[in-house]
């Protein structure tokens, strides 16, 4: 991998090209100062001081036995970034009032947890502020972003940039899916939440490949710089497909049901591939219970297999 090939997978790089093939998006260029207290570790977890008063998480209850201690470990006031959160203020308004944020490459999906919304729905500065602190990929994006380049140079990107996204509350996550795209073809797709078994998707796979297939050729293929990628993509309930994201063939990025080494193995123009979850029986658990797939028994007898034994019995009762 060439850091060429991480920096076209920036948002703020390939926004522009498909901005009418994606979700609405507002950039905004991180000033340093915003930078550095993303990094900052020294002290205290601080979120920035509101010139708005919108605030992720509630003042704390005035407790007057508090005030002498208070009195003597004073400690810094805590940073205030009052044009970056006016101009992000704005176009949160402009969005319709809910957004979700990422930086050049990568969305804070793994602090959804510390949210108020326990998602990535953020309605102001401070919210998203909370989450990029809290982020580990968002740590990624900040210090080790070319760290698998065979020609690693930069020690970061020259710029961060926001990307604040609007947030639709109705989307499904059973439609998003990740493409696969070696040697300029498309080799293999498959569905972005593999720790669900979905049965609608079953009855349209073949629909959906073809949908996907056809939305890459006519939108994708001539447009995207690289010669091998991965894009992910989502399919409206009026069957149109949209952009959600690039990001690098192989480096952090995750195969999902697929292995890199059998990607890599793949023909050129050979018969594309759509792998889905085709059943209870075939969800990947490691990645919804924090336990490394590989470390996980499902042979016949095992706990997990009596587990998803009784799912599949329950979800043919229902049927």
């Amino acid at each position: 991998m060439k850091e060429e090939e991480v920096n076209r997978c920036q948002i703020q790089n390939w926004y522009p090209k498909f901005k009418s093939l994606t979700i609405k998006t507002k950039l905004h260029k991180l000033p340093e100062p915003f930078v550095n207290y993303l990094l900052d570790d020294s002290g205290p977890f601080l979120l920035p001081s509101s010139v708005t008063n919108q605030n992720a998480m509630p003042n704390r209850v005035h407790n007057p036995d508090d005030e002498s201690s208070s009195s003597e470990d004073e400690t810094d006031p805590p940073p205030s970034f009052p044009e970056l959160e006016i101009e992000i203020k704005n176009s949160i308004e402009a969005l319709g009032g809910s957004i979700f944020p990422k930086l050049n490459w990568s969305a804070p999906k793994d602090a959804a947890w510390i949210s108020p919304s326990q998602s990535l729905s953020c309605s102001c500065f401070s919210e998203i502020a909370l989450l990029l602190r809290s982020s580990d990929s968002i740590l990624h994006d900040l210090c080790e972003a070319y760290d698998s380049c065979s020609d690693n140079k930069a020690a970061r990107p020259e710029s961060f940039f926001l990307a604040l996204r609007k947030w639709y509350p109705s989307l499904k996550p059973e439609m998003e899916f990740r493409c696969f795209v070696k040697g300029n073809e498309l080799v293999g797709v498959c569905q972005r939440e593999v720790t669900t078994f979905y049965p609608v998707l079953v009855s349209e796979k073949e629909d959906l490949k073809g949908l996907i297939e056809e939305f890459f050729d006519g939108n994708v293929r001539s447009v995207f710089e690289l010669e091998d990628y991965v894009f992910d993509v989502y399919v409206t309930k009026e069957r149109r497909v949209k952009v959600v994201d690039f990001n690098t063939w192989c480096g952090s990025t995750l195969p999902l049901m697929f292995s890199w080494e059998e990607l890599e193995g793949f023909r050129v123009g050979g018969e594309l591939e759509l792998r889905i979850v085709e059943s209870r029986r075939g969800v990947l658990p490691g990645l919804k219970t924090a336990v490394p797939y590989d470390y996980i028994d499902v042979s016949s007898g095992s706990g997990w297999d009596q587990v998803l034994k009784k799912a599949e019995e329950e979800l043919r009762n229902e049927n």
